[in-house]
């Protein structure tokens, strides 16, 4: 009867530090979660902050009677593609990534152009509005680049964590699924803005 009672309190015993581990492993993998979405929407502000800045960077320059119609109305395109997507931050994809990216490396391009035809008018370039925009453009990049990384650096320690073991089992009983992040592609243009 004595061992019946101790293999009872041993299975006890068992199952309980198995829901502990359970727990603690859904707790950790709810916490990594959150943190890809916290850093998602770093990368959203830092994307918004860019686009909030082109429309000044657009006016300093209108005031240029000369100055390239065309850059102008790729610039106004890009800001465009770029403000009609919208990604739901809780069921994020690669494929909006992608997307997302694409526009805002269109957008980038296009400041990247103004930015060029501006050499052309040292009158405009010299104006304090255009250097404290430049600078604050040349600041967002930055801030973009870094918002990015560390989203993928959540990205890739959330998705260890779903893919070893023993934490494994414990998230596809939840359905914790590996995210992607962004990547580079062959070829594909930077984002950042050069000056």
């Amino acid at each position: 009867m004595g061992k019946k009672r101790y293999a009872g309190y041993i299975a006890g015993a068992i199952l309980v530090l198995l829901g502990i581990f359970m727990i603690s492993t859904y707790n950790k993998l709810v916490k990594k979660e959150e943190k890809v979405k916290l850093q998602w929407n770093e990368v959203q502000n830092a994307y918004q902050r860019r686009l909030s800045l082109i429309p000044n960077l657009v006016n300093v320059v209108k005031g240029q009677a000369d100055f390239e119609q065309g850059t102008l109305q790729k610039i106004a395109e890009a800001r465009s593609q770029v403000g009609s997507i919208s990604i739901d931050p809780n069921s994020v994809k690669a494929d909006d990534y992608n997307r997302l990216a694409a526009a805002q490396d269109k957008l980038a391009g296009a400041a990247n152009n103004l930015i060029i035809s501006i050499e052309k008018y040292p009158s405009l370039k010299g104006t304090d509005a255009f250097a404290g925009l430049q600078t604050q453009l040349e600041r967002t990049e930055m801030r973009i680049k870094v918002a990015r990384q560390d989203f993928n650096e959540a990205v890739q320690q959330y998705n260890q964590s779903v893919r070893s073991f023993p934490t494994q089992p414990v998230a596809a009983l939840f359905g914790f699924k590996a995210q992607d992040g962004f990547t580079a592609t062959g070829g594909s243009t930077s984002t950042e803005i050069k000056f």
